[in-house]
């Protein structure tokens, strides 16, 4: 019986061992990449692999990377490149998805054809052809190429980067603007659409100075409401994005030309009211910031108010801000704070109940730029309630407000703000024997630099 026990386990030794070998021999051994299908600046194997004008083979991403840092000459050779494209390698690339078939028993993954980036030169071909579609009023074709370009720009950010250093926005804006000034927005909606689209795709926050003005044009201007109150949802959303951007970028000028375009306050309220998607509601809230803001103080704000007024923006603003991301409650305080520059816009702050209380929770609890923003709206009301009934004020300190602006000067803010703090503390200090202060728990666990 023990001989035939010992002879078990001799056997499961013998099997074990036999595999421990088999794995030694091939299943868990490290498959070594043969040195020249790997990358000379990543190291790593090629996945899209390219050739420079010194005939040496990157992988794009690298190699692009190093050409975007402003560098123009080869990193192996070091010798100054004569042009800047490189050339897809179809031959080594095919050899290594051919090597990682061969292999893939050992866990290697063939690497997918990439798809071949456009150049600068076939960007500037597209964008020629929609000029001279523009010209010919050949709508149809013109609407082809912009969805082409929509397509090349969703396939990859390097599409997109090229897209833009090539001129894309100046073509299409002037495009845009031409067609602004021909007939009916409803015969060519389509490709409005499409031109809006790609430019909310490519722009950034920032135009160059052709772009911005074929897009602050008084005939672009109407167009972008038109899409603002009758367009699609995807119509609407691509206008406020472009809306946004160009106000971003313009002066007072361009928000007194826009203003007095018929509907265009109601169509951005109409989009808080009823939101689309997060990125239109801060869209919105951003164009209302930039009227707000750009506008001169005189009967023109006035009125931008006023109609934000008669609109119901305060109590939207403060349904937003009850419950809302970061990002969302610092544009909703923005706008707010906009409002509350004018005395019927602070008057009607006053009249809702959500207004103080909700001011002083934000405070210490969103971001330094909402914070800002509270003490800012805080301080117009407070000033304004310094020589009435103190109604504001004593509300503020039975929420706490006292406390939280006390423990925003140990944890410091800017000095614009702590002007506003001090001279806020000093307004409330005159009322704190006239009220009993509710301890607030906002703070309760916020930790101190000190």
């Amino acid at each position: 019986m023990i001989s035939t026990w010992r002879r078990r386990i001799a056997a499961r030794r013998a099997t074990k061992k036999q595999s421990l070998e088999e794995e030694d021999n091939g299943y868990n051994m490290e498959l070594a990449i043969p040195s020249h299908f790997r990358c000379p600046i990543s190291l790593d194997l090629m996945k899209d692999p390219v050739t420079l004008s010194t005939g040496i083979t990157y992988d794009r991403e690298s190699i692009e990377k190093w050409i975007e840092g402003g560098n123009v000459t080869c990193p192996i050779t070091k010798r100054v490149l004569r042009y800047l494209e490189p050339i897809p390698n179809h031959a080594i690339r095919k050899i290594i998805q051919d090597w990682c078939v061969e292999n893939r028993s050992y866990g290697v993954e063939r690497i997918p054809t990439p798809r071949i980036p456009i150049t600068s030169h076939e960007v500037l071909e597209i964008l020629s052809k929609v000029e001279d579609a523009v010209r010919r009023n050949d709508d149809e074709s013109c609407l082809g190429l912009v969805s082409r370009i929509k397509l090349l720009a969703k396939e990859s950010d390097r599409n997109k980067r090229c897209l833009v250093s090539n001129g894309t926005g100046r073509v299409l804006s002037a495009a845009f603007e031409a067609l602004s000034k021909r007939d009916s927005i409803n015969e060519h909606v389509a490709l409005y659409e499409e031109i809006l689209s790609v430019l909310t795709m490519s722009l950034s926050s920032s135009l160059d100075e052709e772009t911005k003005a074929n897009l602050s044009t008084d005939e672009s201007l109407h167009s972008i409401v038109w899409f603002l109150r009758f367009g699609s949802l995807s119509g609407q959303r691509n206008a406020v994005l472009a809306l946004k951007v160009i106000l971003s970028c313009n002066g007072r000028e361009m928000v007194e030309d826009l203003v007095k375009i018929e509907g265009v306050l109601d169509a951005l309220m109409k989009l808080i009211k009823e939101p689309i998607c997060v990125t239109t509601t801060k869209a919105s809230l951003l164009a209302m910031y930039y009227i707000l803001t750009s506008a001169q103080l005189n009967s023109d704000k006035k009125a931008i108010i006023s109609r934000f007024l008669e609109l119901g923006l305060v109590q939207i603003l403060l349904e937003i801000l009850v419950d809302s991301e970061r990002s969302i409650c610092e544009k909703a305080l923005g706008v707010l704070d906009g409002i509350c520059s004018d005395r019927e816009g602070r008057n009607k702050a006053c009249e809702n109940v959500l207004t103080v209380p909700l001011l002083v929770k934000k405070l210490l609890r969103v971001s330094d730029l909402a914070t800002d923003f509270s003490v800012s709206i805080l301080w117009r009301l407070g000033k304004d309630d310094e020589s009435g009934e103190g109604t504001v004020l004593l509300e503020a300190l039975q929420v706490g407000a006292f406390q939280k602006l006390l423990l925003l000067l140990q944890v410091g803010c800017n000095e614009t703000t702590k002007e506003k703090v001090t001279d806020l503390l000093k307004i409330l200090n005159l009322h704190r024997n006239s009220v009993e202060c509710v301890d607030s728990l906002d703070f309760k666990n916020l930790k101190r630099p000190f």
